[in-house]
Order: C-alpha cells, then structure tokens, then sequence
C-alpha cells in the first residue's frame, strides 16, 4: 500500500527533523506526498460511495419490492371487505376474528410464561445441554490436572440405531458464544442424527454455565485434546475421530488441530469465523463492532463488572441487536399468529436461546484481541499462551469448510479467506500434504447451517458419507458441489464433484480486500486503549466490584429480566396457565381468508418491514462511521504495524522443505503401489475435477484392493504426499522414472489397467485423461488402449476381500490382514522412520 507515510522511511529523529524542516523535502518529494495522500482519500471515498450505493439500493430494492406486495395484499382485504353483500357477513367476520385473536392472545402469554419456566428451571438445573438425546459424561473437564467447565458427553443412540464400533467417530463442539451446547444435536436431523444414522458413534464437548477459577482457552484445548485422547482410547479399531466444529467450536477446532496435528481425523468447519476482518462492502455490518463500540476495553469492563466473569447475555443482546425485526417482534408476532402450532418449536429453541454462559475474563480477552479485532490468528500471529504458537500450517488433517452467502454472522470470506492468508497459494496446500475441501450454500443463515434439517439432509450428510472419500484425494484445494439427486426426500441420494481449485476462486467470491486494511488501525488502536484502561481505569473498577455486586448485575440483565419476571413466579403471571387451558378446550379460530386476519398479518409485515428499514440504515451509518473514522490516510498509517497479510514463501523456498527433498530423493524408490498413486494423482491433475463416481472407484481401489488394502492410513497418506511432492517439483521425471516402479511386463499391464479403470469408459474420458493414459502406456512399453475397463482389475484377480462387513469398511488406523497377491508388493513399506517426516511449519 502507498500513503504520504510511505515516504517516511528514515528513523523517528530523521523524521521529525524532517517534519521541522521546510528545506528537508524536494518539490518532487512533496508532490509524490500529496500525490500519495490525495489517492489514499479517494481511494476510501471510493470505497464508501460503493458501500453507500450498495446499501441505497438493496434498500430500494427490498422495501420497494415489499411495499408493493404489502399494498397489493391491501386491496385484496379491501376487494374481499367490498364483496360481502351484506353487513351481518362483515360483523360475522368482526366477531370471530376478535375471538380468535383474544384467544390467540392468551396462549401466547402462556407460551410466554412456559418460556419463563423453563428459564428458571434451566438456571436452576445450571443450563444442561439442550440435546434431544440421551448421553452420558465420558471425561469432566474440571478432574483434569488443568480443570476447566469444559465435559464430554458420549451420545447414547436412540432404539433401532446400531452404531458400527470400527466406524470413525464424531466429535462435535459447539460454540461458547453466550450461548449454551447442544444446537448441534438439536433436531433428528441435525449434526448428531446424521452421524448416528450413518453409525458412527457420536460424541459430543459441552461446558458448564460457569467456567472454572483462572480457566483460560489454553486449559480448553488441552481439555479438547485429553478428550479426543479418550475416543480414540475407547476405539481402537476405528480411525482417528472426525472433529466437527460449529461457528466459534470452529476456530476452537483449528486450535485442537494445529497445536495436536497427530490427534484429529478430518476436520469440520461450519460457519467458523477465522477472518475476521473480511466481508463485502455494503454487507456484514457485525466486523465494524470493534471499531465502532471500542474493541478490547469493552470486554475488559464488562468483565471486571462481573468480577471477573464476562456474561455471555451480553454477546447474545449483540446478536438480537443485529436483526431487531425478528428478535423483538417477527418471533413472537408468529408465536401469536400461529398459537396453536407453534409454541412448542418456539420453547424448544427459546431454551437454547436463552442459556446464558460465561467466560472469564482471559478467555474472553483472548477471543478478542487474537481473533475478532486482533485477526492474529489468520495473521499467524496467534499465541495459545505465553511460548506456544498456533500455526494453522501445522494442521495435517483434511479441513472441509463449510460456508453460505446467507451467513450474516460467518460471511464466506471470514470462513474462507484465512486459506489464502495461511498458504502462498493453492500449491502450498499440495506440497504439505494438506487437502483443504469447501462448499458455499446460496442461501441458508448463520444457525441454519448447523440446525435446518434440510441442510442435514443434504449438506451435512452428503458431506458425512463423502468423508470415507476425501481422504483419496491428492492433497490440494477443492470446492465440493451438489450437482443432482435422486429418490424421495427420506432416501434422496446425491451426486458429488470435486473441484480443484485456485486462491483466486476463493477470491472472487469476495470483493477485494482493500476494505480489510482500516481494521489494522483498530486493532492497533485497541492495543493502546486496553494499556490507558488496564492502568488507569481498572483499578477503580475492581475497587468497587464485589462478587455479591457481579451478581445482582448478571440477575438484573434485560434478557434475564424479561424472562424471569414472566414466569409463574410472579402471581400475576401464573393464573395464565389456568386461562390457557380453558381457551384451548374453547378455540376457536377464525378462517384464514378472513379479511380482518389478513389485515392483521399485513400490519404485522409493514411493522416488520419499519424494523428492518431501521436495522439499514443503522448499519449504512454503521460502515460510513467506520471508514470515515479508519480509513483515513492518517488511520492507515497508524495501523501500519498491524496490516492484514503474512509472509508466505515462495515455490522455490518450499523446494528445500525437508520433505520434498526425501521425496525427491526417493524419485526412482517404491513399486506397485507407490507407481498406481502417482498415476492416479497425474491423471486427477490432468482432469481439474473429479466426479464422486471417479472419486468411489479411486477410493475403492485405495481402501479395499491388496496391495494397498494393508496400509495404514498413515502410510497411505504418506505415499499419498510424497508422491504428490515428486509430481510437483519434477513432473517429467514423474513420468518417465514409472519403469523403475514397475519392473514386470505384468505390473506394468496390471497398474495400467487399475489406472484405466478409474476415469472409467473411455468415450466418456476427456482428451487430456485419455491422453495421459496413453502417455502411461508409451512410458511403461504397453500397447495404446483400445477398450473399456469397467470391472476392479485388482478385484478381478481375487485381491479384494468381498466380505460385506470388510467391503463397507472405512479407512481403519489398523491394517487389514494382507491376503495373497499376485502383484508385487511395494519393497518400500517398512522405510526407515525418517521417511515419514512432515513439512515443518513456518
């Protein structure tokens, strides 16, 4: 970036003598100066009559369209008041609508008063998981040698579901945002149904309402990791669990992963703000909290007014500020105009809603200044705690990252643009041995993703079933896609392709990242504010805070208040239970095409609509107030020492990565199965993409065939990176040092066939597959080929165990017992220990 500041390169003394000095600075010097401020400035004016435009016309747009739907839905109640012939049909309708809304009223109120209830007992109860399953506590994390409020919970599968002991196991972590656990195992559908389904034994991290003394998030992932240590204990016949991390559990996840990267299978990412200073201009208004509301001192205040405990009603109250219309009014106007259907779908997620968790102070801090202000994770910046580092680079276990354009909370490019800032580009990921996998819903919200149960029914258990899958792909970057399904809702089947893709494919789905840059300032800023407050002010805070003081604050919260005063702990609230039962044996409801009803809805929607026209121009006044205040020439500069960005090595300094160099090395070294794979990730390259159908057969011949059926995944993966090293940093020698692989004409012939047999039939390759095929047999002294494989050569030949228990079985850490082969089996197998050296980090 160039600004007037750039030109200062000399010391502090210089530059001051300068700034003193009308004769320091050459005409030439001066122009380049103003030249440089004046396109600082109109690159922020830019920017913000983008955003203003933007606003202005979604606004246009969406109240405009709305206005008219809402005028239209008038005339019609007006048309259908005109055409009652007579006066008493009108008063008919008068009557019986006042009925059904008076009736409607009363249950509402006693909804209103279940909810309170409920409130009290779940505070009471100290807000247990809001899990509809059964489960048991495996591992408590306040008996650890560091405690912490942190406890795993084995979810007992319901009758009729029988779980498969060699399946992976799940692990899901919800996220400690205000909120309590258990949104992910809130409906059949959900997270914890689709992997029950599936047979996978299902674990579940919850925490406790109140965190333990000096708890910090270090203590929390070292409890994450005790716990995975624990499934893998009590399943020693599956592989690694899949870890599945939901919005804020899902940077806790990256956490696990990179500071324990031989603990996790898979990993899943749905809705994890990582980046958190990315988003469109014009949108996601959330990111300019910190810059607008005062970053980290705010959580250091409101922490030392709970002395010592930040209230998670706080962070909720945040949330409901963010979209008013729903939160205070859309709910419950649909809780009254549906009271006969819907209170039970209200309580059910009210109880999740209104669990009020908190964290300590250093907890909190750390989430704001390492993640939401600071961004010093995507930075690699990021320190657990004093001496450890967290480098997401460290990470080796496949990443899917699951993201949605209606996410208001979690945009894409906060899911997404952390790969970019992590890897120098997308060949990075391949020479590490990474495989990074994304997918981008079009429309689902921020708690949809892990709730809906049509996102469960697709999104989650196509990814689910995809999972034994993933692992067969040669390390890189891939976009999943949904292209088709067939069969009833219950039983759908999806088609799947990857798709190999580029940083710049990430990129687009942004709109440049100028916009990121006036947040340095902030975090910056946010430094120095949380100095001036740790020194000056909060020993006058804590003075005057005392635990009994803390308290009476977290009780009188509003959103406490509200539901606690409405509860049948008030006498006036309590005769509603009474009334509510005498309405429902009285209803009666009045019909949908009453004009009088139809007029109400309209109301409500025009109410509605006020609500959101406030939420919009408060968040235009929002961005405008943000980038008047943080992108100015002088702010940009001031945030200099904060920039986004890393620095990330080149192709060449990853060359001398002490990985691609044993790879290199051992170029001509491994036989059958090492010259197949390298086979397999040269023809998956030529391709671009793969089709789920490729990926099966691939996998099947992975996973299921001898040779390959008695590795480990750990030394299929191996081969897997090291071969995919020797592609990238010497493709020709790749190619032609095949031979040396496979030394019989009938390796030669039977690897040629596996590797044909994958892309399947050959009118339906593409040029470059067929090409490559052909290339093989020219190297490997094979005639061309001529016709269709479409059976397992490998299976043909009687090496693959048909067995239909061994035939479903997923990747396992413990191979198979090797059966009788005809192919010679790879001499390279038990290489010494230092054949399985991993890229360090950076």
């Amino acid at each position: 970036m160039k600004d007037i500041f750039d030109a200062l390169q000399a010391g502090q003394n210089e530059l001051l003598k300068r700034l003193t000095d009308a004769t320091a600075w050459s005409p030439s010097d001066r122009m380049t100066a103003y030249q440089a401020q004046f396109s600082e400035i109109s690159a922020t004016s830019e920017m913000m009559l983008r955003g203003l435009s933007k606003h202005l016309e979604n606004i246009s747009a969406t109240h405009g369209a709305r206005t008219q739907q809402s005028l239209a839905k008038m005339t019609e109640v007006t048309q259908s008041l005109n055409d009652r012939p007579e006066a008493g049909g009108l008063m008919d309708a008068w009557q019986t609508y006042l009925t059904d809304s008076a009736q409607r009223m009363v249950l509402t109120l006693d909804t209103l008063r279940r909810r309170g209830d409920n409130f009290v007992e779940h505070e009471e109860a100290d807000c247990p998981p809001v899990l509809i399953y059964d489960y048991e506590v495996t591992v408590d994390g306040k008996n650890l040698p560091r405690p912490c409020n942190y406890m795993l919970l084995k979810i007992l599968p319901p009758e009729g579901v029988e779980l498969k002991p060699w399946k992976r196991p799940y692990i899901i972590i919800d996220p400690r945002a205000g909120h309590g656990a258990g949104i992910g195992g809130f409906k059949p559908d959900s997270q914890v149904g689709v992997a029950l389904h599936d047979g996978h034994p299902v674990y579940f991290v919850s925490f406790r309402r109140m965190p333990e003394k000096g708890q910090t998030l270090a203590d929390v992932t070292r409890a994450e990791a005790a716990f995975v240590r624990k499934v893998m204990e009590l399943h020693p016949d599956a592989a690694h669990p899949i870890i599945t991390g939901n919005c804020q559990g899902g940077w806790a996840t990256l956490l696990l992963a990179a500071m324990n990267p031989d603990l996790t299978g898979p990993i899943l990412l749905n809705g994890a703000p990582v980046q958190t200073w990315a988003g469109r201009v014009g949108e996601n208004p959330m990111r300019y909290n910190g810059g607008i509301l005062g970053g980290t001192t705010n959580a250091m205040l409101y922490s030392d007014l709970g002395h010592g405990v930040f209230d998670g009603a706080d962070i909720v109250q945040n949330f409901e500020m963010l979209n008013p219309s729903r939160n205070f009014f859309g709910k419950y106007f649909d809780l009254y105009a549906k009271a006969d259907t819907e209170p039970e779908r209200f309580l059910d997620f009210e109880r999740w809603w209104g669990g009020y968790f908190l964290l300590n102070e250093a907890e909190m801090r750390w989430i704001v200044e390492q993640l939401f202000v600071g961004n010093r994770l995507a930075k690699n910046e990021a320190n657990l705690e004093t001496g450890r580092h967290v480098d997401l680079k460290a990470i080796r276990s496949p990443i899917i990252v699951f993201a949605s354009h209606g996410d208001n909370i979690t945009p894409p490019q906060q899911a997404l643009n952390w790969i970019i800032d992590t890897y120098t580009d997308e060949r990075e990921i391949a020479i590490r041995g990474q495989r990074i996998v994304y997918m981008v819903h079009e429309q689902v919200g921020h708690l949809g993703i892990f709730v809906s149960s049509k996102i469960a029914l697709k999104e989650h258990t196509e990814v689910t079933s995809t999972l034994k899958t993933i692992e067969a792909l040669a390390p890189g970057l891939y976009e999943m896609k949904i292209d088709d399904f067939e069969g009833p809702l219950a039983e759908r089947t999806f088609t799947v392709s990857f798709h190999e893709r580029k940083m710049e494919d990430i990129a687009e789905l942004d709109d440049g990242r100028a916009d990121e840059v006036p947040f340095a300032a902030v975090a910056r800023h946010s430094e120095h504010q949380a100095e001036i407050y740790d020194v000056a002010v909060r020993p006058f805070v804590q003075a005057f805070v005392t635990e009994q003081s803390a308290d009476f604050r977290r009780r009188t919260h509003p959103l406490r208040m509200q539901r606690a005063l409405f509860s049948s702990q008030n006498p006036i609230v309590a005769p509603l239970a009474d009334l509510a039962e005498r309405t429902r044996a009285a209803r009666q409801p009045a019909e949908a095409d009453n004009p009088f009803v139809q007029a109400e809805r309209i109301g409500a929607e025009l109410f509605e609509q006020s609500l959101d026209m406030y939420r919009d121009l408060r968040d235009t006044a929002y961005e405008m107030s943000f980038y008047s205040l943080w992108g100015t020439p002088y702010a940009r500069w001031f945030g200099r020492t904060h920039q986004p960005g890393r620095t990330l090595k080149d192709k060449e300094e990853l060359k001398t990565l002490p990985a691609v160099r044993l790879a290199l090395r051992h170029i001509e070294q491994g036989g059958f199965c090492e010259a197949v794979i390298r086979m397999l990730i040269l023809l998956a390259d030529s391709r671009g993409s793969v089709r789920r159908d490729r990926l099966e057969r691939s996998a099947r011949v992975l996973t299921k065939d001898e040779p390959f059926k008695s590795l480990t995944v750990d030394e299929r993966s191996l081969i897997l990176h090291e071969q995919n090293l020797v592609i990238e940093f010497s493709r020709e020698d790749a190619i032609n040092t095949l031979p040396k692989l496979l030394k019989t004409e009938e390796e030669r012939r039977l690897a040629a066939e596996v590797v044909q047999y994958v892309p399947g039939a050959i009118d339906e390759m593409a040029p470059h597959t067929l090409d490559m095929l052909q290339r093989f047999r020219e190297v490997l002294e094979l005639p061309p080929l001529t016709e269709d494989i479409t059976e397992d050569p490998l299976a043909v030949k009687g090496l693959i165990d048909a067995s239909p228990d061994e035939d479903e079985r997923e990747f396992s850490d413990k191979p198979a017992k090797p059966k009788a082969v005809t192919a010679r089996r790879r001499t390279s197998t038990k290489r010494p220990a230092a054949r399985k050296t991993t890229p360090a980090g950076e």
